[in-house]
């Protein structure tokens, strides 16, 4: 199908119209199976998944040594620079290996503590040891993924998360229907195994044309640029994922697991359009903002990208919003403590929005002090606020906390981007 010629012209739009293609399939059978596992395991259960979702996201930065933006930037800086990119693809192979052998030996033998500690129950061991099992084919997912971020290749990205996300629902309706939430667990952790068989499919050719796989030797030229990457995605990655497993248990302790499920199921609805975004940001944003070396034309994109993006946005999650009532009858049934948390949430993720537009520069020049202040500050905000409003608003109190943490997340970026080309101008 062609596109009309403003969308084929504006290369934001025509990653964001074909990634709308695949949200919007990815949303219909989304809602579904939330409404599927909503009623079969509860909000309970919900809040359990959310969990294991948590830790998985943890486990795709740990398992690489958080290398993932770093591959995005340099097969981006050097896609025609094939002894270059071996040199850096050396150095990516040490940090897969040390971190998945890391990962799985504590995964397995810390499988019973963390059980206990993720859900308060030994039920669940069997999870953790089997993700113990499948942590190299995590980590080798997500750094083709960096390979098809870097190269911008935004039709096959497109297809890949499409099959992937069809066969990963495939593969939770069968978990579900066979042992209910334990089933659906271990379907959730099969995920990127299956992403991965997807990706070898469908850019396994290209793939091997900008991964030197014969020449690869054991090196650590790019030790300390990767290493910087490691720290920053640490600490947007792992300690995002960790605090949010601590609020979950905040709310579970302080009100209760029900409570703890309605905050989890506005987080998957956000999760899910704010999916629109990361392809943007993978594929568009962070290759774009590592090619660009004077403030006019990072101001000129910064606004080409609010001006393209930030309308849709605002529409799509107004839309939401008035339709909020009608998601939670639909596909969350009893899930009624859910509708005061819509308002706050949506604000929050908007203004983020804009917020993560600004600090991928810190990605893209690794700028590292300044991503990982930030992000403490961030994260520090949320957690703290959260265990205030907590006391006075319930678990509303939440998502209040992620609105007024963005909005003073947004105001440090705009102030420490504008320092770095004050200082940079003054050189």
């Amino acid at each position: 199908m062609k596109l009309p010629k403003f969308i084929s012209n504006n290369t934001v739009l025509k990653i964001t119209s074909l990634n709308a293609v695949v949200i919007t399939i990815r949303l219909v059978i989304s809602g579904f199976m939330q409404w599927l596992l909503a009623t079969t395991v509860g909000a309970a259960g919900i809040a359990s998944i959310g969990q294991v979702r948590n830790v998985m996201a943890m486990l795709s930065s740990i398992s690489t040594l958080g290398t993932f933006n770093g591959v995005v930037k340099y097969v981006s800086e050097f896609k025609d620079d094939q002894p270059e990119l071996s040199k850096v693809f050396s150095t990516v192979t040490i940090f897969v290996a040390i971190g998945s052998l890391c990962s799985a030996l504590v995964l397995f033998f810390g499988a019973s503590f963390l059980s206990h500690y993720v859900f308060s129950s030994q039920d669940y061991v069997f999870v953790f040891q089997f993700l113990a099992v499948i942590i190299p084919f995590i980590a080798i997912g997500r750094v083709v993924n960096g390979v098809v971020s870097g190269l911008s290749d935004y039709k096959r990205y497109a297809k890949i998360e499409l099959i992937s996300y069809l066969l990963a629902t495939v593969a939770l309706v069968i978990g579900l229907y066979t042992s209910e939430l334990k089933g659906a667990l271990i379907a959730i952790a099969l995920a990127p195994v299956i992403q991965l068989v997807v990706l070898a499919f469908v850019f396994g050719k290209i793939l091997k044309s900008y991964v030197p796989f014969r020449s690869l030797s054991i090196g650590f030229i790019y030790k300390n640029k990767l290493l910087a990457f490691t720290l920053m995605s640490f600490v947007s990655t792992f300690l995002l994922n960790y605090i949010e497993l601590d609020i979950r248990t905040l709310i579970t302790d302080e009100l209760d697991r029900d409570q703890a499920g309605y905050w989890t199921a506005v987080t998957f609805i956000s999760k899910n359009y704010m999916v629109f975004a990361t392809g943007l940001f993978t594929l568009y944003v962070l290759p774009k903002f590592a090619r660009i070396h004077n403030k006019l034309d990072f101001k000129t994109e910064v606004l080409n990208i609010y001006k393209t993006i930030l309308p849709i946005f605002g529409l799509g999650m107004i839309l939401v919003y008035l339709l909020r009532e009608y998601i939670i009858r639909f596909i969350y049934p009893e899930f009624t403590g859910m509708e005061p948390l819509f308002k706050w949430q949506l604000l929050g993720d908007f203004i983020r929005l804009g917020a993560l537009v600004l600090s991928h520069q810190f990605l893209a020049k690794r700028m590292v002090k300044s991503f990982v202040i930030t992000e403490v500050i961030s994260l520090g905000l949320f957690f703290v606020l959260s265990k205030v409003f907590i006391q006075y608003y319930g678990t509303e109190g939440i998502v209040m906390a992620h609105f007024v943490r963005y909005i003073i997340y947004f105001i440090i970026v705009v102030f420490v981007i504008r320092g770095y080309y004050q200082t940079k101008s003054s050189k």
